[in-house]
């Protein structure tokens, strides 16, 4: 009876081991694999050898049938040192922007204009059809059915990972006005530091599809490109391949792969486009319920790849982060809000400036930000870890400026307001003021700043204290110190 108890006994502790062990192995695997993921997650990293910062132009011009592609020098030594690069988009009215995919993930901003967005993610269904609809459309029985599009307009932010094909179409009056950046430092980028576009239909130029095509690093002939022209993806395979994967006419591959009216990417479009798209108000009835906190709607868990959100609007005044009804204000979008940008590492921030208004000089804690003027003009100063001036002058619409990861900046509009878009590369940039009421002056006991700049305790009381404004400063009579602008 003893041994029988004993054995029992030394059973129920060789289990009870196997199980302690059991767990410290999943904890240890899920270490691992947390380390393992964070170091997917790092940026590659480039020298920031930066001694002068310019405010930078669009330094390629692409047209198209239906409108402009422009691409900033991604050699510049301000994209380089942000391993960024950054193209603008001109759509005109019906035009539209065929499917295409990069190989690194993509923030773009609305800047002017409203069209319909689509993205293709593979392995999800297509949940917009309604034959009715296709009936009334074609008078025939045939249908239609395709993924979630969605309504563009000023103001939106647009979020993309790497290698999802998406196109957009100018649904509107006015010419569609897109900036985007694609982030090639980005661990999703598996090639070199170029990015690439890799277009599934249309026309494109040499020029459009990346540094390593237009440099004349890759083969066109390896392409089926012999006249010089760049060509979509479906070029470059063998037609009976491709007509016996589509189960199609070898003719018809051929149109596909080769054709006859060079449109380029952007192409016109003859009567409205037909996509199956909820009517406007029940759009905004989604927007609304979209833009609840994330706290109130669910825990993450539910959202999956199919039905992520992937666009959010910084122009609303109600969105605003700081607000000065005097001087202007400031929103962000990050991945609290936008979560899909948690697995890109990227955020955005819109600027407004009421005119001669002040932004508090800051700097980025974690990040590079790059700035896009949408609006207006003003004056930027941009400081480096030696104190020296690396950038002293005037901003203006249309123009771009890179400000590296801890360089000082302040910013003043001028007499027209000031507003911008900045991409940070960080899911959560964060930023540190040198001035106003969340000053890291703020934060530091007046002997300290009395003893660190040589002055009296009354001086170092008043650098503390005497801007009482949080992140954007009203204009006073101290604008004399030469920050004024036409």
């Amino acid at each position: 009876m003893a041994s029988s108890s004993l054995l029992c006994f030394g059973l129920c502790l060789l289990v009870l081991f196997n199980a302690c062990f059991a767990q410290i192995e999943q904890v240890t695997d899920i270490t691992r694999e947390g380390k393992q993921q964070r170091q997917r997650q790092q940026r590659f990293q480039t020298q920031c050898n930066i001694q002068n910062l310019n405010a930078l132009e669009p330094r390629q011009k692409v047209e198209s049938e239906a409108g402009v592609t422009e691409f900033w020098d991604q050699n510049n030594e301000q994209l380089q040192c942000a391993n960024v690069a950054v193209f603008r988009q001109r759509i005109q009215q019906r035009g539209l922007l065929v499917p295409a995919y990069t190989n690194t993930p993509e923030i773009f901003y609305v800047v002017q204009g409203r069209g319909i967005h689509g993205v293709v993610f593979p392995g999800c269904a297509e949940t917009f059809q309604d034959s009715q609809q296709q009936q009334s459309f074609q008078g025939s029985k045939s249908q239609d059915q395709h993924q979630k599009v969605r309504q563009l307009r000023e103001g939106d932010v647009i979020a993309l990972p790497a290698g999802a094909a998406h196109w957009i179409y100018n649904n509107g009056r006015d010419q569609l006005v897109l900036v985007a950046l694609v982030d090639v430092g980005n661990s999703q980028n598996q090639l070199d530091q170029y990015f690439r576009k890799f277009y599934l239909g249309g026309n494109p130029q040499p020029q459009l599809q990346g540094f390593s095509q237009s440099q004349g690093g890759r083969s066109q002939g390896s392409q089926g490109s012999d006249d010089g022209r760049g060509g979509n993806l479906f070029r470059g395979f063998d037609e009976r391949l491709l007509a016996e994967a589509f189960n199609v006419n070898p003719d018809l591959i051929r149109r596909l792969q080769r054709p006859q009216i060079q449109r380029g990417i952007i192409i016109r479009v003859e009567e409205e486009l037909r996509v199956l798209s909820p009517q406007r108000d029940r759009e905004q009835e989604q927007e609304e319920c979209e833009e609840t906190p994330s706290y109130e709607r669910d825990n993450g868990f539910e959202e999956t790849i199919c039905t992520m959100k992937l666009r959010h609007n910084i122009d609303k005044p109600s969105h605003a982060d700081v607000y000065n009804p005097r001087a202007g204000r400031v929103t962000t979008v990050n991945r609290f809000n936008l979560p899909i940008l948690r697995d890109l590492q990227l955020s955005a921030e819109k600027g407004n400036l009421y005119p001669n208004a002040l932004l508090a000089p800051q700097w980025n804690l974690n990040a590079h930000s790059i700035v896009y003027v949408t609006r207006g003009n003003g004056r930027m100063q941009i400081v480096a870890e030696n104190g020296e001036n690396v950038f002293d002058g005037q901003i203006r619409e249309g123009q771009l400026i890179v400000v590296p990861q801890g360089f000082a900046v302040v910013k003043r509009a001028g007499n027209r307001g000031l507003e911008w878009i900045s991409f940070k590369t960080n899911d959560v940039a964060m930023t540190s003021q040198l001035a106003g009421r969340a000053s890291v002056l703020r934060g530091l006991p007046l002997d300290v700043i009395q003893n660190s700049f040589q002055v009296s305790r009354d001086e170092a009381q008043r650098l503390k204290y005497n801007r009482q404004e949080l992140t954007v400063f009203t204009p006073g009579p101290r604008s004399q110190w030469g920050l004024t602008v036409a």
